[in-house]
């Protein structure tokens, strides 16, 4: 019974964390990838050869088929 009960608490509590972050998300999925790709490109010396833009683009169309 208890570890039903602690399973049923963590799933509740992600997705309840899932939820409010998808409501109090700052910026648009777009603009936070663009983010995220100009932090690689700047902090991590080993990834400026890769062509970031090309692998988030691929990553999103797994994602969302409809994405341009």
């Amino acid at each position: 019974m208890k570890n039903s009960s602690l399973a049923l608490a963590l799933i509740g509590g992600a997705v309840a964390g899932a939820a409010i972050a998808l409501l109090l998300a700052p910026e648009k999925g777009c603009d936070t990838r663009k983010a995220i790709s100009r932090f690689i490109k700047s902090h991590c010396p080993g990834c400026k050869d890769c062509s970031l833009d090309e692998i988030t683009e691929e990553i999103a169309a797994k994602i969302d088929p409809t994405a341009d």
